[in-house]
């Protein structure tokens, strides 16, 4: 088939989940021999690069803003798309839901993979809250094919809108990284040192889980790894709040940020809107005892595998982090639940399978 994936900041991976998830299930496309173009964004992705893993890579200006980079990307590409004679394409963001006529117009079926319920998210005003209530209703109609990551978000659409939908979940299995060097680079060991991955944003906690570390005695350095592309003040006050145990390296990818998950003695999920999130599923992978802000989303992703926490009652982060650390009979029955679950549930063979067969059948 000759595909594209739209709607996303481009691969290689170097911003957020749906970043590393068109690079990986693109990759996965590729390699069973089918002919994939990912969209990118100017400002992410160079324009020379060309080819990444096997596929074609298009990249695109956008206008620059919190409102407006999304939209003005994925209509550039949309029209761009139109006239290529794509045999389907995969749509990434609810919030890109209007342009799924201007590829159905073109002749080119759509599916469109509508993430978490964005409009939740605490960086959007009332106008950016009304518009991704718009593309909800949008996404129940006009895509071939509407796809959800995770059983909440499915549910919730069939409850709002009266839809089915295609319920197909992010992989975990990254291949494991050759060295250590960003480790040594930051000053880390393998095994001593606890991991935060995200985006600084408001819904991702990074300042509260620095509140909390604050409240946890003893020496483990916490690795804050992750950037504020639009919440300069959220970032200043991670900054604020940091004792020395905590380290803020700034966005990490690729070989490093996989050498950083694979060797920490704990991951920290913190985020709370979304589905299913691709550094979680992924720290299980890599066998990682993992506590994560206790949602809905986040409890089905991690199905027993680890342990949930909250900010303001019981289950405290600062008492679970106190209680575990030192419990290594606790933090290894974690790694292995951690990793059946992923073998179990989460690996990218089976996702590109599911995706496969999907476009496929839109053909």
């Amino acid at each position: 088939m000759k595909l594209a994936i739209i709607g996303t900041r481009g691969v290689p991976a170097n911003y957020g989940g749906f970043e590393t998830f068109a690079e990986e299930l693109g990759a996965h496309l590729a390699a069973r021999g089918h002919e994939v173009t990912v969209y990118g964004r100017r400002g992410f992705i160079d324009p020379a690069l060309g080819t990444h893993r096997g596929m074609r890579l298009v990249v695109l200006p956008s206008l620059r803003s919190k409102h407006l980079e999304t939209v003005s990307n994925t209509f550039l590409a949309a029209l761009h798309a139109a006239r290529r004679g794509f045999d389907a394409a995969l749509l990434c963001n609810a919030a890109n839901a209007p342009f799924v006529r201007i590829l159905q117009l073109a002749g080119t079926p759509v599916a469109l993979n509508v993430d978490g319920l964005e409009r939740k998210r605490r960086k959007w005003g009332l106008a950016g809250r009304s518009y991704y209530r718009v593309c909800e209703r949008l996404a129940a109609r006009l895509p071939d094919a509407l796809v959800t990551d995770a059983e909440v978000i499915r549910r919730y659409y069939r409850r709002a809108y009266g839809v089915s939908s295609h319920m197909i979940v992010y992989g975990g299995d990254l291949e494991p990284p050759a060295g250590t060097e960003t480790l040594a680079a930051l000053g880390l060991e393998p095994g001593t040192y606890l991991l935060y991955v995200s985006r600084f944003e408001p819904e991702n906690n990074p300042d509260r889980v620095v509140e909390a570390y604050r409240r946890v005695a003893g020496e483990l350095p916490l690795a804050m790894v992750g950037g504020a592309p639009y919440a300069p003040g959220l970032a200043r006050r991670v900054r604020e709040l940091a004792d020395p145990r905590v380290l803020l390296p700034g966005p990490i990818y690729g070989e490093g940020y996989r050498q950083l998950l694979f060797n920490c003695r704990l991951y920290i999920h913190a985020t709370e809107i979304g589905g299913t999130h691709p550094a979680l599923v992924e720290a299980m992978g890599a066998g990682r005892p993992v506590l994560y802000y206790d949602t809905p989303e986040n409890r089905e992703v991690a199905g027993g595998a680890g342990q949930p926490f909250r900010f303001d009652r019981q289950p405290r982060l600062e008492e679970l982090l106190s209680r575990l650390l030192g419990d290594e009979a606790e933090l290894g029955s974690m790694r292995e639940r951690a990793r059946r679950r992923v073998a179990e549930r989460y690996r990218w063979s089976a996702v590109a399978d599911a995706y496969e067969e999907l476009l496929g059948g839109l053909c």
